[in-house]
């Protein structure tokens, strides 16, 4: 194998390939990227036992094609490294060079015989927006639980319908619950639904590297779940489980409507937060007489609060407190400039939604009794 291409392009592609390489695995090869140039390109793979990613970019010039395995984040920090400008890479005997504007590099050739061929795409269901595809999972993975003993809710559900052209993302930790709707074209009419549970984890990787434009594909399968835009394809296994049904839990029946300016409310919650030691709650007072919310944190003389401007609908006051970080999590995921708070009262559900009411981004948080302060 011989072949010379940018610094840039072959930086780009490592880069991508190796977000899914274990840091620590007990099968050595699983740690290597695969090279692989034919017809002018290079494809660069990698695998691990959850996932895997393939990338193929225009090399500016293939001399010898062929195969070669090497050790992926030693060649991710080489590239890092190297000069700009055109990089030569070639292997010689049992070594993969690297070399570019005087700097030269040898890294050791890993067997290919041991290698494990990568999975196959799943069966492709449909395509959707790259850019909204990167938002809807930005916005929903914020609730998405850490705790790895629960596997399932460390996942984001992934659920498509054929009849309405509707993809929707939630993801819960029992204590929050968000989820967004958007728009997905099937493959073909009639396309049958699906349901399926991701890695959060994973999906958030997936969505921010697959670029901004254009179409993405979305691949499922029994086990796995596939991505593939602009040259570049990722597989990742599927969870177990199931996250419970949204739609009980968003009925709230009669609540009272808040309607607050978003980046106000952001930056008030951020400043009073200050003084909320540990889970001490941030509590909100809406009066619909002098249309205002009351934010107010913190324990006897330690506190901080600040009046905004808020209308109120379906009470004359509605009191509620919430997590700081749970609640600057949620208000952080959404773009509108305002926001509707759907409140049933203290230690109840309450919704944010977009100040139009649009349902497409719903984001549920259980108020919990506050404080006397």
């Amino acid at each position: 194998m011989e072949f010379r291409i940018e610094r840039s392009a072959l930086t780009e592609a490592v880069s991508w390939a190796a977000r899914v390489l274990p840091v620590r695995s007990p099968v050595p090869v699983l740690g290597g990227l695969l090279l692989d140039t034919e017809g002018g390109r290079l494809r660069v793979s990698g695998l691990d036992y959850e996932a895997s990613a393939r990338v193929d970019v225009e090399a500016a010039e293939v001399l010898r094609p062929g195969k070669v395995l090497v050790m992926g984040r030693r060649l991710l920090d080489i590239c890092k490294v190297l000069p700009e400008g055109p990089v030569e890479c070639a292997v010689e005997g049992s070594r993969f060079t690297v070399s570019g504007d005087g700097a030269r590099f040898g890294l050791s050739v890993l067997p290919l015989d041991d290698y494990p061929a990568l999975p196959s795409l799943p069966q492709v269901r449909g395509a959707v927006e790259a850019a909204e595809f990167a938002a809807a999972v930005a916005d929903v993975a914020v609730a998405a639980g850490r705790d790895d003993t629960l596997p399932a809710l460390t996942g984001i559900r992934l659920g498509l319908d054929g009849g309405t052209g509707t993809m929707t993302l939630a993801a819960t930790d029992r204590y929050r619950f968000a989820v967004r709707t958007l728009p997905w074209k099937a493959a073909a009419a009639g396309d049958e639904s699906a349901d399926v549970l991701v890695s959060a984890r994973r999906l958030t990787e997936i969505a921010r590297s697959l670029g901004r434009s254009g179409l993405v594909s979305v691949a499922l399968d029994a086990g796995s779940a596939g991505f593939e835009h602009a040259g570049m394809r990722t597989t990742v296994r599927l969870l177990d489980g199931r996250l419970p049904r949204h739609d009980k839990l968003f009925a709230l029946e009669n609540p009272a409507v808040a309607v607050v300016d978003r980046a106000q409310l952001v930056e008030a919650v951020k400043r009073v937060s200050v003084v909320a030691d540990g889970d001490s709650p941030v509590q909100m007072a809406f009066s619909a007489a002098d249309n205002s919310v009351h934010l107010q944190a913190g324990y006897e003389d330690d506190v901080a609060s600040q009046r905004l401007p808020a209308t109120l609908e379906g009470a004359r006051e509605m009191t509620v407190a919430f997590n700081p970080g749970y609640l600057a999590d949620a208000l952080a995921s959404f773009e509108e400039p305002s926001l509707r708070l759907l409140m049933m009262g203290a230690g109840q559900r309450a919704m944010i939604t977009g100040g139009e009411g649009s349902e497409a981004h719903r984001h549920l948080l259980m108020s919990v009794k506050p404080p006397l302060l």
